[in-house]
């Protein structure tokens, strides 16, 4: 499931969000926390979810660095990097094995950051002139903040590939490729897992195209007007997670 819109509204809990989850947890039903969020490592995530009230395990939360980790690491082993990013990107490329380095890496990787340097990013173009080959942890034009949209990862992978004429492989969702290293992560398969998000074109479509039941809340940014304007479907719209409690061992029944 989707963390931000769908369990937590920035620091506050969306309602109902922990009597469902201790619903998951009473039946020993596995489920994994999913964020196209690289900023923080998963230590920093779960404390983050504790404030509002919710207890997850580490090993419950999957990032997209995580995700671009796992992918960096089956395709090129003990690589090297260039990363414009923050500890969670650089914590999960440390843990595999990667060089963090500008001299000559195999990949430039783009993650978000709070303070996005223009030495980096000159940094990164160059380096991808130079050959390197380019990923980025997720295309998100904005990220949310109490004062309104702020630029993420999508927003300035635009500009270094306006910049190099290179288009970046992105690893987080709408990519299903996240959504099926997390089925991996907690040893769970698609014809018995269902994906619970609040975006169509990140959340549901990933789900859909990992062969997953998707169910849409609309505690986050979408409205049934919204859903309309896409071409697939969810399985289910329902109004939010509260809506499951005493249905998890059939949510569509």
């Amino acid at each position: 499931m989707d963390m931000d819109g769908v369990l937590v509204h920035e620091e506050h809990l969306v309602p109902g969000a922990d009597r469902f989850l201790k619903e998951l947890q009473d039946t020993n039903t596995p489920f994994i926390v999913l964020t196209n969020n690289s900023i923080r490592t998963r230590r920093d995530l779960q404390a983050r979810l504790r404030r509002t009230g919710l207890e997850i395990p580490e090993e419950s939360i999957w990032t997209s660095a995580l995700a671009t980790a796992t992918f960096l690491g089956n395709q090129r082993p003990n690589g090297t990097a260039y990363v414009v990013g923050e500890s969670g990107l650089t914590t999960a490329l440390h843990d595999i094995g990667y060089i963090i380095t500008d001299i000559d890496p195999d990949y430039v990787v783009l993650g978000e950051t709070r303070t996005y340097s223009f030495e980096a990013i000159t940094t990164a173009i160059r380096l991808v002139e130079r050959g390197a080959r380019f990923i980025a942890t997720n295309p998100d034009a904005t990220g949310p903040s109490r004062d309104g949209s702020l630029p993420a990862t999508g927003s300035v992978a635009a500009l270094i590939t306006r910049a190099t004429g290179r288009e970046p492989y992105y690893v987080g969702k709408p990519n299903a490729l996240m959504m099926r290293s997390a089925l991996r992560a907690i040893g769970a398969h698609s014809e018995n897992t269902l994906m619970i998000g609040d975006r169509m074109d990140t959340d549901i479509v990933s789900g859909l195209e990992a062969g997953l039941q998707t169910i849409l809340v609309l505690t986050g940014i979408s409205t049934p007007a919204s859903v309309e304007m896409f071409p697939f479907r969810p399985t289910r719209v329902i109004d939010s997670v509260a809506d499951l409690i005493g249905h998890t061992a059939d949510p569509f029944g």
